[in-house]
């Protein structure tokens, strides 16, 4: 089962206390999602102990195939983001 962004904008809601709006506790989620894209779209790593890594990595061109036709098909070079789970958030699993 996932959890929707309404769902985590309620536990943080709870985490932050009882007089926190629903609102503010959404101002800070969309905060610290905004910061991690824009920390890894400047090609930076964001490390957050005790939960894990984000970082860009780059995917090298390669061939593949097309499951319709069977015909090989050149992929380009791209870039991607990569998440690493620190130990403890692995220990948790």
């Amino acid at each position: 089962m996932s959890v929707n962004r309404a769902q985590l904008v309620e536990k943080i809601q709870k985490e932050l206390g009882g007089d926190t709006s629903k609102a503010a506790a959404d101002r800070a989620l969309t905060a610290v999602i905004d910061s991690i894209k824009v920390s890894v779209k400047k090609s930076k790593a964001v490390q957050l102990i005790g939960f894990g890594t984000f970082k860009v990595v780059n995917r090298k061109a390669r061939t593949g195939v097309n499951p319709k036709t069977g015909e090989k098909i050149k992929i380009a070079a791209s870039k991607s983001v990569k998440f690493s789970p620190g130990a403890d958030f692995k220990k948790g699993l």
